[in-house]
């Protein structure tokens, strides 16, 4: 049997993980009641890995055209950074360290024994206090499970998590009470069920989720539930360097518990409860970058009961925080995209899900995400929920689409009126070439400024305001009515080009009106649109 892993092995662990988390998610959301009784974990998991798949996945997309193969250290690496940027919820975070310290030593050619044993070490250590009967002692069983085996060290190791997964309501008095195994160890057994199938070729055989509900679903306790601990759970993505993540740590465990920072190589991601946010997010803004924000308000009333459903809700995606806050004014529930990091279908499911609506319109706002919004679309149906898919490829036919809905008409002819009004608007886009390149429009150079109009480069200049003004030519010239321009964080003197933009329009095209929006951090320079 072999003891490592090679490339096609771990794209399998990665697709058989993944769908083992979404066969199992709603089960294990179901016995989630540590730290926190607000029934995630499940989703949690599977958003994680999906992210782990899905840069997986890139990485055979970049070989494709190539004679070569991608080794297995860049795949077991590309895992664990996918899980890492990903990783959703206290358990996904652990999880994605877990990946992380796997890949540390299948990355360098260690076999399967070490690389758990690396896991487990390193998964404890990112947890400022670690619990026994949780995820972290299941991973631990494996490891010294799988080194006690080592010929044997895959099967050995789903034995031993196996094992003390059972045990976990012995460990941990909120679990005895609820009648549950802790559920981010069950993830994990899911997840090293996948990988004993991905070497061995033959699943092991699981017990389905809730045969590990002893007596049923019991009253977990006060000491799990939302009002007796702290009010938010907050996670982001940071870049930092170690001096400073050390100096994070201390602070973000005076704030609140549940803290988990995962990561290395400038790049973590980081997991608390708090009852003071803002708190906790300006602790990563005095120890680096932090983006990727994600506030969560732990609501007792929400776990046992839904809030009754509102009819009709929009979910869109959007490149910048600046239009993240302009669209979620209009009633909006947004996902933000950040260049290079797409969203995975689960995030815009479980956007769906948080939109908490019989309908819903979604729009991806990009050419690229158009399959992976069809993907949530069909998901979210099964569930129950009537989506309809506007194919928006640009943030500017979002915004305009977002313009003319109405609520209370009637579902079919809101989403008409929003596809003819998002189909109505051109878009373009400004950007900065990084590298010398053949476009549609001639040779680039690193530096250069290209106009990208409707996905093709058609301009291209050296000064931001006088490209966005040949690129303003260029599509006025077959007419228009209104103008929008959303302007990145990072345009030197965004002020002064906006006025330099508008005058423009306002001087050369006299019956056309100029909005003018911020697109915030994450953005590109500029995006125009004209309807």
């Amino acid at each position: 049997m072999p003891q490592t892993l090679d490339a096609a092995a771990v794209r399998t662990w990665c697709s058989l993980a993944l769908e083992a988390l979404g066969r199992e998610r709603a089960e294990i959301d179901a016995i989630n009641v540590y730290p926190v009784a607000d029934g995630d974990t499940g989703t949690n998991l599977y958003l994680t890995v999906e992210s782990a798949a899905q840069a997986v996945e890139a990485v055979f997309a970049a070989h494709e055209t190539g004679s070569s193969a991608p080794s297995p250290a860049d795949v077991v690496r590309a895992m664990a950074h996918g899980a890492l940027i990903g990783a959703r919820g206290n358990s996904g975070t652990i999880l994605a360290q877990l990946l992380r310290g796997m890949a540390e030593r299948l990355g360098d050619g260690d076999h399967l024994a070490g690389a758990l044993h690396r896991a487990a070490a390193l998964a404890r250590e990112a947890v400022a206090h670690p619990v026994e009967g949780t995820i972290l002692t299941v991973a631990g069983a494996a490891a010294q499970a799988a080194g006690a085996s080592p010929q044997d060290a895959v099967r050995a190791a789903y034995e031993g998590a196996r094992v003390a997964l059972d045990a976990t309501p012995g460990q941990l008095a909120v679990l005895e009470r609820a009648g549950v195994v802790d559920a981010g160890g069950r993830g994990l057994l899911m997840v090293l069920g996948a990988l004993v199938e991905a070497v061995t070729g033959e699943a092991p055989p699981v017990a389905p989720v809730l045969a590990h509900v002893r007596h049923g679903l019991g009253d977990p306790g006060p000491e799990s539930c939302a009002d007796g601990g702290p009010a938010f759970e907050v996670i982001y993505l940071l870049e930092a360097d170690d001096a400073a993540v050390a100096r994070l740590r201390t602070r973000l465990d005076g704030l609140g518990d549940s803290l988990v920072v995962v990561g290395g190589d400038g790049l973590w991601n980081v997991h608390v409860h708090v009852d003071d946010a803002g708190a906790a997010v300006e602790a990563g803004v005095e120890a680096g970058r932090p983006y990727r924000i994600r506030i969560t308000h732990f609501d007792s009333a929400a776990v046992s009961r839904q809030p009754e459903p509102v009819q009709r809700a929009v979910v869109v995606v959007v490149p910048g925080e600046g239009l993240a806050a302009l669209c979620a004014e209009a009633g909006a529930t947004t996902v933000l995209a950040r260049p290079g990091e797409p969203p995975a279908s689960g995030e815009l499911v479980d956007a769906i899900r948080r939109a908490h609506a019989r309908e819903v319109v979604l729009m991806p706002n990009s050419a690229e995400l158009r399959h992976t919004a069809a993907a949530a679309a069909e998901q979210a149906r099964t569930e129950g929920v009537r989506v309809a898919l506007i194919p928006t490829r640009a943030a500017v036919q979002g915004i305009a689409a977002l313009a003319v809905h109405e609520p209370d008409r009637r579902f079919d002819e809101d989403v008409v009126a929003m596809t003819a009004a998002a189909g109505a608007t051109r878009y373009a886009e400004l950007a900065v070439a990084e590298r010398q390149s053949w476009t549609t429009a001639g040779v680039c150079q690193a530096g250069d400024v290209l106009g990208l109009i409707d996905g093709d480069v058609a301009v291209i200049g050296a000064d931001l305001a006088a490209t966005a003004e040949a690129v303003l030519d260029r599509m006025l010239a077959a007419g228009g009515e209104l103008v929008t321009l959303v302007l990145g964080e990072d345009v030197p003197d965004g002020d002064t080009v906006a006025d330099r933009l508008e005058r423009y329009v306002r001087d050369g095209y006299l019956a056309v009106d100029t909005m003018v929006y911020r697109g915030g951090r994450g953005s590109t320079p500029l995006l125009v649109g004209v309807e």
